[in-house]
């Protein structure tokens, strides 16, 4: 008789932040350069000025998203490593101490207090592995990579050129600011839909109803500033 191994293959989200960073920029880029081009559109009669004006928005909303990913990249790392040397001061200053946290969180799992001491003392014999220990089961601290500041800002601030060129690119083409706020319309709500879709995906959520959800956002972002836009307009 035959016997079939069945190997149980486990699916997990891996690069995480990464995916965090594209999702940041290209939702910020989608939305904020569409919205300030409908707004636009309410108020000028040339193209010229809503691309003039969305070149500089992209440009100056990519460095200032990109600078804010580096700063809490930096941010991040300088936490951790206040934290790490705390911890080591902690373990070398009141070991006992230490010790009775680590059998809490053995505790916590149901472990008898017999098998937490056995831990808990052999442990204490690795400081470092002790301290990796508390950083991750005690504060749920994870050593952050040290490139993460520099491919934070970098990865968010090209998503952000790149989401935001698709709504500007339907004035590149027409004749007037309402032409350009038609395609631009359309190709923004279905790369809106596209990106709600995939990031739905890739984060485990129901994919029909991020990607509406993605949708609306960006389609109400647009459709105030157009209004405000043409009320200034009609004001003035």
């Amino acid at each position: 008789m035959a016997i079939t191994k069945v190997i149980h293959t486990e699916e997990h989200l891996r690069s995480s932040e990464f995916i965090t960073d594209i999702v940041i920029g290209m939702s910020d880029g989608l939305t904020v350069p569409f919205a300030l081009a409908a707004g636009l559109s309410g108020a000028v009669q040339h193209n010229s000025i809503v691309i003039t004006a969305g070149i500089a928005e992209i440009v100056a909303g990519s460095i200032a998203m990109g600078l804010g990913g580096y700063l809490a990249g930096k941010t991040e790392q300088e936490h951790y490593q206040s934290e790490l040397k705390r911890e080591y001061e902690e373990v070398e200053e009141i070991p006992e101490e230490e010790k009775k946290e680590v059998k809490l969180v053995f505790a916590h799992y149901g472990l008898n207090e017999k098998n937490q001491n056995t831990i808990a003392d052999e442990l204490a014999k690795n400081k470092d592995k002790w301290v990796d220990f508390m950083m991750k089961y005690e504060l749920g601290l994870e050593k952050p990579n040290v490139n993460r500041a520099r491919n934070s800002a970098a990865t968010i601030g090209i998503s952000y050129i790149i989401g935001g060129l698709i709504p500007l690119s339907g004035y590149f083409f027409t004749q007037t600011p309402y032409q350009g706020l038609v395609i631009s319309a359309i190709l923004t709500v279905i790369c809106l839909f596209l990106f709600g879709y995939f990031k739905s995906k890739v984060t485990g959520q129901p994919l029909l109803k991020g990607a509406i959800k993605v949708t609306l956002i960006g389609i109400t972002a647009a459709a105030a500033a157009f209004m405000v836009a043409k009320a200034f307009n009609n004001l003035f």
